[in-house]
């Protein structure tokens, strides 16, 4: 997981500056889909690592940034690009969809 960033407040302004784009998982502890989401979130994390940020909000942590974005079901992912939102998915995808959609915005093909 040392691909994957762990937001806090402060940190949130300056992870979305990047000229990179960044997919954010909005998720919490007790959220069973959360988990089922995690392992496909890293597996993205390890392959798009070149050209995409990755970073975790805890929604009960920070609720007020869940809030700034409009999350009203977790996990929400979003994909950002100079820190405005370029797509948004609700529930649990799959791998393969993640990763197309990653790899049309990014341009850029995954790392084997």
């Amino acid at each position: 997981m040392d691909k994957i960033y762990a937001v806090q407040g402060s940190d949130w302004e300056g992870l979305v500056a990047s000229p990179n784009l960044v997919l954010v998982d909005f998720w919490a502890a007790w959220c069973a889909p959360c988990r089922m989401l995690a392992p496909t979130f890293e597996k993205l994390a390890q392959k798009f690592a070149a050209g995409v940020r990755f970073a975790k909000v805890d929604v009960d942590a920070l609720p007020d940034l869940a809030a700034k974005y409009d999350v009203r079901s977790i996990p929400t992912l979003l994909l950002l690009k100079d820190g405005k939102e370029v797509e948004r998915w609700i529930g649990v995808r799959s791998y393969d969809e993640l990763a197309r959609r990653l790899e049309s915005h990014a341009r850029i093909p995954a790392r084997s």
